[in-house]
């Protein structure tokens, strides 16, 4: 079975197609590297082809590299990872080049065949990066479309020429949207942009028109051709030097310079613009094999595609269940959250009845889907009959009698357990006996709330994330007595939602909550030591939290960590351990300075809400102390907090599967993404230093830092997390 084929028409046009079977979307192995090469070579060699054109078999290109050959070249690379990855990436730079000399004289840069791309549909990665190395690209006027080059967003840069090639055709600044942040365009704003260079209704006929009417000016590159000059300056030139201070200046400020990818590539974009076409692929080559060298990248990859997929495609799903995708759900309660639920649901097709006491509230619920269609529609993202489609499906109503024929219920009413009893029993009246129901918590034990069901084997636990329609990450947690089918929904609906789910068993705060608490918690016990609170957020910054403790426990209001505090307290009695922290937080509340909402917290706020600075008025609560901590341990303290509870959260059962440790923390709270997650992270730093340091922070700040007996068994006997918990490696 091979991947691409080749075939040649009556005009001596050869047809090279990529077609991947068993595969929606083409990806690129190396055995089809290697097959496309020999194709190439065989089109070349053959005089009466007169010129190729590589295509698709499916309705897109393709969606890139296989990453899980990428995530194992550095083991595949022999005793020498760093040349293997090398010579390996050179090897893929002179197939590419291949193409794009495509057997022109090497002085007169003439007599080489015409070669072009035809783009059925969306083309990324290395399938933007073969049609980049052509000589022509055509691409259907496809709107759902997507072309360019995302590798960014997992960690690693264009290293097929790509990076070279779209710098060298557009110039570094115009470049840089589509390198540095990954933007994506449909078609015709990727050929406004410069990307590719015709939209047509029928690619693969206009590709062979241009092959067959091809000159030798045609093909050549600009960059191979005398006098080439790099669009908007090279580095040396005053346009030039400009453009690279500013792109230095922008990914240090957005990166903090945790991100190595980035910095790769702008390195690799600099160095190359110094030099000739192929010293610049060398440059390229290198520094790709140092963003694949750094454990940064397989870790992104790792969590952010590989692992996230698995999620998303079911890998803890229980086996022997028959699918339970939803066709009619309720949800009670019309609240933002609920609003949000009932949005999300009803764009994946599902007929939503959407409850609340008051029909007006109701109402209001479902006006929440209209308002987010229209900026869809102001957007050019939507349509109006697109809109009254999605509306359509929502009822909005108080009779809980609608709810007869749901097959799942989710609950998202006010955080009480006597409130969410009654809603619970009053479902339980109305819908049948395979109905599943789920509650929409943050904190609430399932299993206590499951009392009030007479179904407690259907009932389950859906915490999602505000805001629904743009939060990526569903955590579902099983009570003690919720059944496999009661999973097995969950899991289907939220793959329905589009969103990644982590399946986690019932404990305080479930996994989510319970590491980010630690980390809000954390900033504010260093407020209370007299640490300066630009220091505590920067520091954060700087590690690769999107958001600083302080501007977090802002954002999600002060009031609700009071609440938390009191009830956390109630419940654990004489061991609660966070009396510290009590002291900041209900000062604040009794000052009124709920965060964002009331316009006073950590932060000061204008009229608008936007933030204008630290609060004066909490420094003169809290003064700072004269000597002030090591950047390194404010990170320590800031990160340690999050990935202890993590291990504990494995160690204690509460997560199954070690990759929903680290999907979860960057879906859903932003733990550091270059690290790959809080486990990732430890493996990255290895358990010995993980458990010292443990013992530093112990010994400095507390028992809250206290090294977990896993994570000291595996420093004795040398192991990472991966290395003992991988589903994968079990797998291979």
């Amino acid at each position: 079975m091979t991947d691409f084929t080749m075939t040649t028409d009556a005009d001596g046009v050869a047809i090279i197609s990529w077609d991947v079977q068993g595969k929606s979307m083409n990806v690129l192995t190396l055995d089809g590297l290697a097959e496309l090469d020999a194709l190439i070579d065989q089109a070349l060699a053959d005089e009466a082809i007169k010129g190729i054109v590589i295509t698709s078999g499916k309705d897109t290109f393709a969606g890139g590299m296989d990453l899980n050959v990428i995530a194992k070249m550095k083991e595949m690379a022999g005793d020498d990872p760093a040349r293997g990855l090398f010579e390996g990436t050179m090897k893929m730079h002179g197939i590419l080049r291949k193409i794009e000399r495509a057997g022109m004289d090497a002085k007169t840069n003439k007599g080489g065949k015409p070669i072009a791309a035809a783009l059925p549909g969306t083309a990324l990665g290395i399938g933007l990066e073969i049609p980049l190395a052509t000589h022509r690209i055509f691409a259907a006027d496809n709107a759902k479309a997507k072309i360019g080059l995302p590798e960014i967003m997992v960690g690693i840069f264009p290293g097929a020429g790509g990076t070279t090639r779209l710098t060298r055709k557009l110039g570094a600044m115009a470049a840089s949207p589509f390198l540095l942040e990954g933007k994506l365009s449909e078609p015709k704003k990727a050929k406004a942009a410069g990307i590719i260079d015709e939209v047509v209704d029928d690619p693969l006929a206009a590709a062979k028109a241009w092959v067959l009417n091809a000159k030798d000016a045609d093909i050549l590159k600009p960059w191979d051709a005398k006098g080439y000059k790099m669009p908007g300056g090279a580095p040396y030139n005053p346009a030039g030097f400009m453009t690279f201070v500013g792109a230095s200046a922008m990914v240090n400020g957005k990166t903090k310079g945790v991100y190595p990818a980035a910095k790769a590539m702008l390195s690799a974009v600099y160095e190359g613009a110094l030099v000739p076409f192929d010293t610049a692929l060398k440059i390229e080559a290198r520094w790709f094999t140092n963003v694949l060298m750094n454990p940064s990248s397989g870790n992104m990859i790792r969590s952010l595609f590989i692992n996230k997929e698995a999620l998303e495609k079911g890998a803890v799903r229980p086996e022997g269940v028959p699918d339970q995708r939803v066709k009619k759900v309720g949800v009670l309660g019309a609240g933002m959250m609920g609003a949000g639920i009932a949005l999300v649901s009803a764009q994946a097709g599902m007929e939503v009845v959407l409850i609340d006491q008051k029909q007006e509230a109701a109402d209001k619920g479902k006006a929440y889907t209209a308002d987010y269609m229209d900026k869809g529609i102001a957007r050019k993202k939507a349509t109006p009959e697109k809109k009254d489609e999605v509306l359509g499906r929502i009822t909005a109503t108080t009779d809980y009698a609608a709810l007869a024929d749901a097959d799942l219920i989710i609950e998202a009413v006010f955080e009480d357990p006597k409130v969410k009893a009654e809603v619970t029993k009053a479902v339980d009246a109305v819908t049948n006996t395979d109905c599943i129901f789920a509650t929409n918590t943050s904190t609430l034990p399932i299993s206590e709330l499951a009392k009030a069901s007479k179904n407690p084997e259907q009932f389950i636990g859906i915490h999602f994330f505000s805001p629904v329609e743009k939060m990526m990450l569903v955590e579902i947690i099983k009570g003690k007595k919720t059944g496999d089918r009661a999973v097995a929904k969950a899991l289907d609906f939220t793959r329905q939602i589009r969103k990644t789910p982590i399946v986690v068993n019932d404990a305080r705060f479930f996994y989510a909550n319970r590491c980010i608490i630690p980390y809000i918690n954390e900033g504010i016990r260093m407020v209370k030591e007299g640490v300066a609170p630009a220091l505590i957020e920067n520091a954060a910054k700087m590690v690769g939290m999107p958001l600083g403790p302080l501007q977090l426990v802002d954002e999600t209001s002060v009031d609700l960590g009071a609440k938390i505090a009191r009830a956390t307290k109630a419940a654990m009695g004489d061991a609660y351990p966070d009396g510290e922290v009590d002291e900041v937080i209900f000062w604040m509340e009794e000052q009124g300075r709920l965060g964002r909402k009331t316009k006073a917290g950590f932060y000061d706020y204008d009229e608008k809400g936007k933030r204008q600075g630290l609060s004066s008025v909490v420094k003169a609560q809290y003064p700072q102390a004269e000597a002030q901590p090591d950047l390194i341990d404010v990170q320590h303290r800031l990160l340690f907090s999050q990935s202890l509870e993590a291990v504990r959260a494995l160690e204690e059962g509460v997560l199954e599967d070690i990759r929903e440790g680290d999907v979860g923390a960057i879906l859903g709270w932003g733990f550091a993404p270059w690290s790959g997650g809080p486990l990732s992270w430890l493996d990255m730093i290895g358990a010995p230093y993980a458990a010292e340091r443990c013992d530093q922070l112990s010994d400095a700040y507390g028992e809250r830092f206290a090294c977990p007996d896993l994570l000291r068994d595996m420093a004795a006997k040398g192991q990472s997390f991966y290395g003992r918990f991988d589903p994968q490696a079990d797998a291979a």
